[in-house]
């Protein structure tokens, strides 16, 4: 390799390694967080904008 390539795939090694990274760390806090139980209707609203969940953990 050339001397002005190594440089290139360096930089290509370390965005693909933060890209990786960032993903891992995405995919870590949603596993790990926990939203807890906010409020919400708990039987079929009959009006524009009430919704329910569809199966509670709460």
């Amino acid at each position: 390799m050339s001397a002005r390539q190594w440089p290139l795939w360096t930089l290509v090694g370390i965005a693909v390694a933060v890209f990786v990274a960032a993903n891992a760390h995405l995919v870590y806090i949603a596993v790990a967080s926990d939203p807890g139980c906010v409020s919400h209707l708990k039987t079929a609203g009959l009006g524009e904008g009430q919704y329910r969940a569809a199966k509670s953990a709460c």
